[in-house]
């Protein structure tokens, strides 16, 4: 059953390593957590966790305009979380990222100034700027977006292995009946054609976090934008 404390990622993570009342966390992987612990290898967001879109103050869409090449996306300021696999990546991608600790202080720098854009993923962003939490001074950018490899697995301890065996096999034959990706397409779908992917210019980033195990050549577990702006580079 769900715990009834939201915890922070990282605290989660820890009392998972340490066995201390949680069994099974999702997160994005890397290769220290790994090492770590258990991972289960089936991307539950089929890697759209690494398709980013940019959340920017509203008085900063002209700025963004000139932005036609990664040259130019690296000399603005990304904020992102401390903790997070995808400052590693950011920063490895030459990006000077500014962090916190607090994910609701993220969006306060932003409205601060203190960063220029915050890359959220496609199937967050949403949630995000429809917050009145959140949303205050602040929009999604229209023309660009960010991918990298990444993933979001299952993780358990090290020591669950007949829990790990057991979300794998639910998992796998999910994903063979065809309730996995009903599923997935029922709860993104609208996020995925609000996104507007294929009149974005996608800049491609290395993720040299992403462990070599990771299953990128089983094609049915990765979604594919079909028809992506001819402006995506590298």
């Amino acid at each position: 059953m769900p715990s009834e404390r939201i915890m922070l990622q990282n605290k989660a993570l820890k009392r998972l390593m340490d066995s201390r009342d949680v069994n099974v966390v999702w997160s994005v992987t890397d290769k220290q957590r790994e090492q770590q612990l258990l991972p289960i290898r089936i991307p539950i967001y089929k890697g759209l966790i690494g398709w980013r879109l940019l959340l920017i103050r509203d008085d900063m869409p002209a700025r963004f305009q000139y932005v036609q090449k990664l040259e130019h996306l690296i000399k603005l300021i990304p904020v992102q979380g401390r903790d997070w696999p995808d400052t590693k990546v950011l920063q490895a991608n030459g990006f000077n990222v500014t962090a916190d600790n607090s994910y609701g202080n993220l969006f306060n720098l932003l409205r601060r100034a203190q960063g220029d854009f915050f890359p959220r993923s496609v199937v967050e962003i949403w949630d995000e700027i429809d917050n009145p939490a959140y949303n205050a001074d602040l929009m999604v950018e229209k023309e660009i977006a960010i991918r990298y490899p990444e993933a979001m697995y299952f993780f358990v301890n090290k020591k669950s292995r007949p829990l790990a065996n057991l979300l794998e096999q639910g998992l796998e034959k999910a994903i063979a009946d065809g309730s996995f990706e009903e599923l997935f397409m029922r709860t993104f779908q609208d996020k995925l054609n609000r996104a507007k992917m294929s009149s974005r210019h996608v800049f491609e980033l290395e993720n040299s976090f992403l462990p070599s195990v990771t299953p990128l050549e089983r094609k049915e577990l990765w979604y594919q934008f079909d028809d992506l702006a001819s402006g995506s580079e590298k």
